[in-house]
């Protein structure tokens, strides 16, 4: 099982597999630096399919194994997200009894997922917020429920189709094929939250470095998506506009260095800056590095709060905030999250699922760890007797090969 997260600064692989006892353990992880993306969307098919096949190939050296389908991560300004509701009558195969089965619960979700959207865009995902059956409100699964109206609540996620399609392509022409598309904030959720932060409501911020997704959970249920087009590749930017160095140096001193909140700052020391075309290094104090981050951030969690605010929500987010990707690294940003949102905060970091625990406890690889189990729960879903079986040739699933024959049976036999 393959997640791969393509993202405006770097892209991760990562490789889970099942073990003898069914359990999956994460077995290979790789990363490479992503230059052919700018806020989540492609700009340079070349550059993204060079990182793609780098990352992959780092995870497959280390995981042993030879990848051919992943399941791919998808983010950026032209994700979109609004709720519906569809309606249908329940038809049971005995009229006294109007049982609810699996035929009924598809064709309600069939039915909300039919709305009115531009011909640029497509359903990305369809997830189910809560079921009514006559009247009777907040059930999560209606199967075999007695009722004669069913209706389902649901929040339908789009995506821009030329964008979805480049993505893709970018991911084939890098010699692997796409099993699906996920959405990225999405599949970080699936790695970083509990189930009781998903119950009382809580608030992702993947902090990415062209772009920071933010998804609600309501109820146990995602209830609202939206993409701010600011970044950690803004702060960097910023660094280096203001100290004249470049680019690679902001960053380098905003990893090492850098901090968003007074509290954590000890004392002013001076971060050694190498001279350009044989200049002397070049001294900069801490406190400078913080005046110029610290406003940067600040902008990206009020915009974040301005959206949040316009939220109908039916109770305060218990949850708080949960911030992960790489932006989550910097440190002060949870203490400034919590001082702007005025609620609880903490570093979302991908929860325990054996293997190389210590490779992937960290908020940078939040999407790829997600993008695996989200992977392997829908596959175990749509083929369970699979038993969770790893796409890798090891595993012998030659899929180019195999849709080869079955092409060949279908029109000569």
């Amino acid at each position: 099982m393959v997640g791969l997260d393509i993202g405006t600064t770097k892209v991760c692989a990562v490789i889970g597999e099942r073990n003898e006892h069914g359990i999956l353990a994460i077995t290979g992880v790789g990363v490479c630096p992503s230059t052919g993306l700018r806020k989540g969307v492609v700009v340079n098919i070349e550059a993204t399919l060079r990182s793609v096949a780098a990352a992959i190939e780092a995870a497959e050296m280390m995981s042993g194994r030879e990848v051919e389908v992943c399941w791919t991560g998808i983010g950026g300004n032209h994700i979109d997200g609004i709720n519906s509701r569809g309606v249908v009558a329940v038809t049971g195969k005995i009229r006294e009894t109007r049982e609810i089965g699996p035929e009924d619960i598809n064709r309600v979700l069939e039915a909300a997922r039919a709305v009115v959207i531009p011909m640029d865009r497509q359903v990305l995902e369809v997830i189910p917020q809560s079921y009514i059956v006559d009247d009777q409100r907040g059930i999560r699964d209606p199967l075999d429920m007695i009722g004669v109206r069913l209706e389902a609540e649901v929040h339908i996620i789009t995506c821009s189709v030329t964008s979805a399609q480049n993505l893709i392509k970018c991911v084939n022409r890098a010699g692997f094929i796409v099993n699906d598309l996920i959405l990225q904030s999405l599949a970080a959720s699936r790695s970083v939250l509990t189930l009781e932060e998903k119950e009382i409501g809580v608030a992702l911020l993947d902090l990415g470095g062209g772009t920071t997704d933010v998804l609600v959970y309501a109820d146990g249920a995602p209830y609202s998506n939206v993409t701010i087009p600011a970044g950690g590749g803004m702060i960097t930017s910023d660094i280096s506009k203001v100290k004249n160095i470049s680019f690679e140096t902001a960053e380098r001193i905003k990893i090492d260095t850098g901090c968003c909140w007074e509290g954590l700052f000890e004392e002013d020391e001076e971060v050694i800056v190498p001279g350009v075309g044989g200049r002397p290094p070049m001294p900069i104090p801490k406190s400078q590095i913080l005046a110029i981050i610290r406003p940067r951030m600040e902008e990206i969690f009020k915009m974040v709060k301005e959206k949040l605010d316009k939220l109908s929500l039916s109770r305060p987010l218990g949850g708080g905030i949960v911030l992960t990707g790489g932006g989550a690294q910097l440190l002060g940003a949870a203490e400034l999250a919590s001082h702007i949102f005025k609620l609880p905060v903490r570093i979302g970091s991908p929860l325990p699922v054996g293997g190389l625990v210590e490779e992937y406890r960290s908020p940078i690889y939040a999407t790829a760890v997600g993008l695996v189990l989200e992977g392997d729960d829908r596959e175990r879903r749509n083929a369970p007797d699979r038993g969770g079986e790893l796409h890798s040739r090891d595993k012998g699933r030659p899929t180019k090969v195999r849709r080869i024959i079955d092409w060949f049976k279908n029109e000569f036999f």
